[in-house]
């Protein structure tokens, strides 16, 4: 059994939990204080396809744009950096800073060190005001926030996941632009909100690592032409 050892922890933005980063050996986890792991760098399997699935789609795209909500362990930002090419721009929207502290130091490693590519941009803060203030300015959204349509970390989460957040992100994508959602397990009233906003939709099944763990859902959302 992996013996993990606190060596950090950040507030939580807005609520009265903290995420927890912990060690052990070479490995890294991130918990919330009151809920238990959210991610590790043993398992990262269906972060990575969040991106690979999605931005294989949009990379051939001049000058592709895509807006990733949620930094996480760096996974799906650099698997995201592996299907675009220079042309790219990757913004990345983090709510909590200590998460990209993280990610500059030793975490950082594990991903490749996404955020030192020069094709990323960093927002700290909520990704829901990138979405606001965006209009038609992404080919592809990425949101890895939570651990799905049911916010664990942060109630206001659930924001995104419904019919108002939904509609801000179908109007901050171009025309047939991708919002692709993860999530901890398939929701299927989420999935009608999708399409009730406007979007076509498909509901990916992964795991964990690849091969075997948890089941996790991811789902492609395309908006129309």
């Amino acid at each position: 059994m992996t013996s993990w050892k606190l060596i950090d922890s950040a507030a939580i933005p807005g609520t009265e939990d903290e995420l927890c980063f912990y060690q052990s050996e070479t490995h890294f986890s991130i918990s919330i204080k009151s809920g238990g792991q959210l991610m590790n760098t043993l398992e990262h399997a269906s972060e990575d396809s969040l991106a690979s699935l999605t931005c294989s789609k949009v990379a051939d795209r001049p000058r592709p744009r895509v807006l990733i909500g949620g930094l996480g362990m760096g996974f799906t930002l650099a698997a995201a950096l592996r299907q675009l090419g220079e042309d790219a721009e990757v913004v990345v929207g983090e709510l909590v800073p200590a998460v990209v502290r993280w990610n500059r130091g030793a975490l950082g490693a594990h991903a490749g060190h996404p955020l030192q590519d020069r094709r990323t941009t960093v927002r700290e803060g909520d990704v829901a005001k990138i979405l606001r203030a965006e209009r038609r300015a992404f080919d592809a959204i990425l949101l890895d926030v939570d651990n799905g349509p049911e916010g664990l970390t942060r109630k206001k989460n659930n924001w995104l996941y419904s019919m108002d957040g939904l509609t801000e992100a179908y109007t901050a994508l171009r025309p047939s632009g991708i919002l692709a959602v993860w999530s901890a397990g398939p929701d299927r009233e989420f999935m009608e909100r999708l399409r009730k906003v406007g979007f076509s939709v498909q509901q990916v099944r992964v795991r964990a690592d690849g091969k075997k763990g948890d089941l996790h859902a991811i789902w492609l959302a395309e908006r129309g032409p």
